[in-house]
This record gives C-alpha cells, structure tokens and sequence, in this order.
C-alpha cells in the first residue's frame, strides 16, 4: 500500500541519467526516483563531462564521441538540468579529479534552489564520483546527503586513491541505500556504519512488464515462431561496450546449433558512438548480420511485448547490482542466464528461475545459453515470482528515510 508523504525536496544527482539524446541511460535511477517523486517534490541534476575543446574534436578528429548534452529537459513533469564538469583528458587523472568538479560543476543549480527553499536532501547515484560530489555539495549547503549504491562502485577498488575517495563518500553520507545484499556487505567492508546502511532493492512494475501473446509478439518483430530467440542486456553503461562483445563471441557456435537463432540486444544506444561502432563491426566480421539486431529507445510496452516473444534472457553486465532489467524479464515469464556477479544470486536464487555463470569462462557462458535453449522452463512461476518485486514497500522506506534524515539533520 502506497504511504502519503509531507517531505522536504530532493535533489538527485546521477551523471547517469536518460535524456532526449542518451534515452537508455540509467534508466533503473528514473524509474526508482520518479516513483518517489509520486510521494514527495523532486528534482534532478545530471553532470554531463566536458573535455576542452569537445566541438572541435567532434568536428575534425573525432566525430563518434558523445554529443553534448542538453541543457534543460523537463521528463514526466520533473525538471531535470545537465550542467556540465570539467574532466582531464587522461583516464587515471580524470576519474581522480571528476568528485571535486563533478560537485563545482552542480553547485550553482543547487545553490540556486537551496536558496529558493527547493533543496531539503541530496540523493546521490553511485559512490563515486557523484556520492563523493554529493557529500561536498551537502558540506558546502549545509544540507544531508544519502547515496544509493549500484554496483558500478566496484571498479573503483581497483585504483587505492579512488579507493580512499570512496571510504570518504560512504563516512560523509546520513543514509545509504543499497540494491543488494552483496552492496551492503561491500559498504560495511569499507567502514560505513552498520546503522547508516540498508538493502532498498530495485522493482518493477509488473503491470507493464507482464507477459504478452508469444506469436503475436514475434510476427510484430518479423521472427519466426519456431526460431531460438536470446534477448541481451549489457551494463547500460557508456562503458559496456564489453558486456555485449562477450555474448557476440559465442553467438557463432551457437547459431551453428540453431540455425535462424535471433538475437536482441537492447541498451546498446548507452554506449559511446564508436563501441557501438565497435560491436557493429564485429557482427559484421563474425557474419552474424542475419542474427543480431540492435533495438534502442524501447518503451516499456513495446520491451514487454520483446522479453514475450524470447525464450531466453541474457545480462551481460558483470559488476553492477542487480539490474532492474532481470526484474522485467522475469515478469514476462523469462529464464535468465547471468554472470555471479554484484547481486544477481539474491534474484536468481533457485535453479527454475535461471542459471548464474561465473566470470572470465566465455565457453561456460555458451554452454549455459545453449542448455537455458534447451531447457522446458514453467514461464508462469518465473512471472510469479518476478511480479512480488513490486515497487510500493521500496519506495515508501525510501521516502520515509529521506524524511527522517533531514529531520535528523534540522534536530
């Protein structure tokens, strides 16, 4: 049962956000945050990087990379601004630096509306850099700062200066919110306070995403009703590029199994210009033109109607949490086949609903998609089980926790 909240304001900030020109872009954040904003006022702010000279490059030495951002976009009724930061053309550097300008490159939005009453909490998307921007721009407005932990943290480890930056995020945050179990213990681990820490999951909205007429949604797509049809996810990342190159390697023994396999792969549009570029060529060079098609920008009706008309669906992602995008297939009635990665296990937790395959085996990852093709599967307990993710008890312990920590904050 949906509560009814009197709240303060909250400002999100996630550089990982839809717009008119990167659709399929953190989408699992919208979805969450605009269902908050259902209960209390809402607004987001969306870093975009800017490079020095951007235009240029674009125009004379490199078109593919990412188009500006826009501006100002107003989505659902929120206002949603993309102010831009400073980054350092040199990745080691940049991802150092992005916390700090990343936060200057928002404070004037933020100031503005803290000024006009408009700004209670900061609701950051990802420890780093944007929780880390968002716990500066909390110290210098002298308001409280939650951050939702994702999964993508995880890189993050592997460099111990960005390591240190992320333990500063987490002891500077009133509240953190994590999609898993996993992300939790991660948290812990990097001495958050137990008490500060709390699993608020993912959901779907099982209303739209349910299954559809099977025939009817492959006659919509031109795909025969006796084809073997794989629906992919990658990361959703700008960066994922490696996420659905590993499936497109194992497509050519698997096609050779199956003539007339179809595979989809959706979210690709995420991506820089020239991975998707990249991915093309590759199906072009592994003679897949006929197997893989790459559909962007779907809406959920339309995506339902595609995870109906699949046997099987594929996450690629290898390190965030667990991914919105398992939910929705499940409540299409679809059998997932995963890496045992961030928090998968917790929503692929019974063999009937999938198989979970470990990292860095390309030939057990085949393997599993061949067996998960091969599989009678009972569709109808995946959507059972899928639709009890639902989105009404998450989002009233978020609102409630944003409640409570500005109270907590003013007191």
């Amino acid at each position: 049962m949906a509560e009814i909240f009197k709240g303060p304001h909250i400002g999100v900030l996630s550089s990982q956000f839809p717009s008119s020109l990167h659709p399929n872009l953190g989408l699992s954040v919208r979805e969450r945050m605009f269902r908050v904003a259902r209960r209390l006022p809402l607004f987001v702010v969306s870093p975009t990087p800017w490079v020095p000279l951007e235009d240029w490059i674009r125009q004379n030495l490199n078109p593919t990379l990412r188009p500006s951002m826009p501006g100002y976009e107003e989505q659902q009724g929120i206002p949603v601004w993309f102010p831009r930061f400073l980054t350092v053309p040199c990745p080691d550097l940049m991802r150092r630096l992005d916390g700090w300008t990343m936060a200057k490159g928002a404070y004037s939005r933020f100031a503005a509306l803290h000024s006009a009453g408009r700004l209670g909490l900061i609701d950051a998307h990802g420890a780093y850099p944007d929780g880390y921007a968002g716990v500066l721009l909390g110290r210098w407005l002298g308001v409280p700062v939650t951050i939702t932990l994702h999964g993508g943290e995880l890189v993050c480890t592997e460099d111990s200066r960005l390591l240190m930056k992320l333990r500063e995020a987490l002891k500077g945050a009133s509240r953190i919110f994590a999609v898993s179990e996993t992300l939790r213990q991660f948290a812990l681990e990097l001495g958050a306070p137990d008490d500060r820490v709390e699993v608020v999951g993912n959901g779907v909205d099982a209303e739209s995403f349910r299954p559809r007429d099977r025939n009817a949604a492959r006659a919509a797509l031109g795909i025969s009703p006796t084809a073997s049809v794989l629906v992919v996810s990658g990361s959703g990342q700008p960066s994922g590029e490696k996420d659905y190159s590993r499936v497109i390697e194992a497509l050519p023994t698997l096609v050779e199994r199956r003539p007339g396999l179809v595979c989809l792969l959706i979210g690709s549009d995420s991506l820089e210009k020239s991975g998707r570029a990249r991915l093309e060529a590759q199906v072009e060079r592994q003679g897949l033109k006929e197997t893989v098609r790459f559909l962007d920008g779907l809406p959920p009706d339309k995506l339902s109607a595609l995870l109906s008309a699949a046997d099987l669906f594929v996450s690629a992602a290898h390190h965030e949490g667990p991914a919105t995008a398992l939910l929705e297939a499940m409540a299409c009635g679809l059998p997932i086949v995963a890496f045992d990665a961030g928090g998968n296990r917790e929503l692929v937790c019974r063999p009937e609903f999938g198989e979970l395959v470990p990292l860095g085996d390309p030939s057990v990852l085949k393997t599993a998609i061949d067996q998960g093709l091969s599989r009678t599967w009972d569709r109808v307990a995946i959507r059972r089980y899928g639709e009890t993710h639902h989105w009404d008890g998450r989002v009233n312990r978020l609102c409630r926790a944003f409640t409570e920590a500005v109270a907590e904050r003013r007191a």
